[in-house]
């Protein structure tokens, strides 16, 4: 079967290429495991690393209708729509949070509606699709009430979802992924991303700015975690999501001081003098928007997983991207 990775060239879309590989199988439309024969990673940038023949990259723009005619072929069973402008650009740069979040979705769902193929498609949606005054902890039921671009753009993509579901043009889920800690390599954008940094910078010596408060909360996944609940998301039953296709994902309710605590635990007392606290108001901002804590009954039941404990997941990342050190 043929898989199509937008944002291939990341992070997450990396690390999701490797793990399929080494998984070799996918559940295809007929709901048994077909081998994976093609794997394409479209980015604005070539992905680099890999040899295996299954990978073909594409580079191109994910809003270009040329370039979504192009990766999805008539053979493309499996979509992982990871593509996105991230949450601090989408707030800077209107039309192109627009442009990238939106229309390159539309041009996805409307690709598959044409070809017939009615690919199964993971996409990846945010916990910034909820804001302003919301409960201690956030419900399934809970109504999607978006504070910043970012998350008004993820919410749109997620309806659409459901109603190409609806349609049989698609068999989607979309996946309000909590904040992905600990991330390797160079910041982003994106208004969370203070919440790699404050763990990746100390643990490799360089300074960094904290932009938010100790005292706030915040709603994590690790890597690994997410990697794995990506393709269970994929070979669940779609049905079994009901009338919605969006879900709300497990993860770890902690402080941005807790998880400086954590690092001082693993890491030592002294990666604490590579943070400098100074607090960034439109940051705070948007980041205080969004929920610290979730039940999650739904995912919880379909078996997707959750992190327990941010030391572990600190840990973790020592393990990945240190080589243990």
């Amino acid at each position: 079967m043929d898989i199509l990775i937008t944002g291939g060239a990341g992070f997450l879309g990396a690390k999701l290429a490797q793990q399929l590989l080494a998984r070799a199988t996918l559940a295809g439309r007929d709901g048994k495991q077909h081998a994976i024969t093609r794997i394409t990673l479209l980015d604005r940038v070539a992905a680099a690393g890999f040899t295996d023949p299954r990978i073909v990259t594409l580079v191109g723009d994910v809003a270009d209708a040329a370039t979504i005619d192009a990766a999805m072929t008539a053979q493309v069973q499996s979509v992982f729509h990871l593509a996105a402008v991230v949450s601090g650009e989408a707030e800077s740069d209107f039309d192109l949070g627009m442009r990238i979040n939106l229309d390159a979705t539309r041009l996805l769902l409307e690709a598959a509606r044409t070809r017939g193929q009615c690919p199964r498609v993971v996409f990846t949606s945010s916990v910034a699709v909820f804001g302003g005054t919301l409960p201690a902890q956030v419900l399934d039921t809970t109504a999607v009430t978006p504070q910043g671009s970012y998350g008004a753009q993820k919410a749109m993509c997620e309806l659409l979802i459901t109603d190409a579901s609806r349609k049989g043009f698609i068999d989607g889920r979309a996946l309000r992924v909590p904040t992905v800690s600990v991330r390797p390599g160079l910041p982003n954008k994106a208004a969370s991303g203070f919440a790699s940094g404050i763990i990746r910078e100390p643990l490799n010596s360089i300074t960094t700015v904290c932009p938010v408060a100790p005292d706030t909360k915040v709603w994590l996944t690790s890597p690994r975690t997410a990697l794995f609940n990506l393709i269970h998301a994929h070979e669940i039953d779609g049905a079994a999501l009901g009338a919605s296709r969006a879900l709300n994902l497990p993860g770890l309710a902690t402080t941005v001081g807790d998880m400086v605590a954590a690092l001082a635990r693993v890491g030592g007392e002294q990666t604490l003098k590579h943070i400098h606290w100074q607090e960034d108001a439109a940051i705070s901002r948007l980041v205080r928007s969004w929920p610290g804590d979730f039940v999650t009954n739904r995912a919880d039941a379909l078996g997707f997983l959750r992190d327990h404990d941010f030391d572990a997941v600190v840990r973790a990342y020592i393990e990945d991207a240190l080589g243990g050190d």
